[in-house]
């Protein structure tokens, strides 16, 4: 999994409320196993309206998705965050989120942040840009906060241990390795109490 410390770019400005896992990846690309590739079906049934948000190249290939309230509701399905994460989005800010679906974009590296409805609806315009361009956002990990050059600055809350793995890149194999010394010792300590419960040769 890759570090993520801080992110800055352009946001889609989603907004949409309710969005349930079906939306953000329809049942049919349930068949395949294989993480890439599902962002050519993110948000597959929305993008076959004209005018989408994911396909303006306005936006295409941002890093951050603005989203209303209740994103990622609805089944467990953990393709939903292989597929927003395959189109490229890193950061994910709503008003709230399905717990399942925030655990499941914290395993694949996805930063959730929750902020107030008023802080959605602000960082949207800045999204949008007043004269329709629109202006970078910049999301700061280890400072917990979302900021414009516009000076705001929206402090949000993130759970300590989720936090340090995302800021070391640390999935749960890369937590196991994280201890491969204390692992080698106790392996050591056991094969020298324990010696009959440690086969000939599995300790160097």
């Amino acid at each position: 999994m890759d570090k993520l410390t801080t992110v800055d770019g352009r946001a889609y400005p989603f907004g949409m409320k309710n969005v349930d896992t079906d939306i953000i990846i329809p049942a049919h690309w349930l068949k395949t196993i294989s993480r890439n590739g599902m962002g050519r079906g993110a948000f597959e049934v929305l993008r076959k309206e004209p005018g989408n948000v994911f396909d303006d190249p306005t936006y295409v290939g941002s890093p951050i998705l603005i989203a209303g309230d209740n994103f990622g509701c609805g089944s467990s399905r953990e393709h939903a965050a292989w597929a927003i994460a395959d189109l490229g989005i890193k950061v994910v800010i709503a008003p709230s989120f399905s717990d399942i679906f925030s655990g499941n974009a914290f395993k694949n590296g996805i930063l959730t942040v929750v902020l107030p409805q008023a802080a959605i609806d602000r960082l949207m315009d800045v999204a949008q840009g007043t004269d329709g361009t629109p202006d970078p956002i910049h999301v700061d990990l280890e400072a917990q906060t979302v900021t414009t050059r516009f000076q705001d600055r929206f402090a949000f809350d993130i759970d300590p241990f989720r936090k340090h793995c995302l800021l070391g890149g640390l999935d749960e194999i890369g937590l196991t390795l994280d201890q491969a010394d204390v692992i080698s010792g106790y392996e050591v300590t056991q094969a020298q109490e324990r010696p009959w419960i440690v086969p000939a040769g599995a300790v160097a």
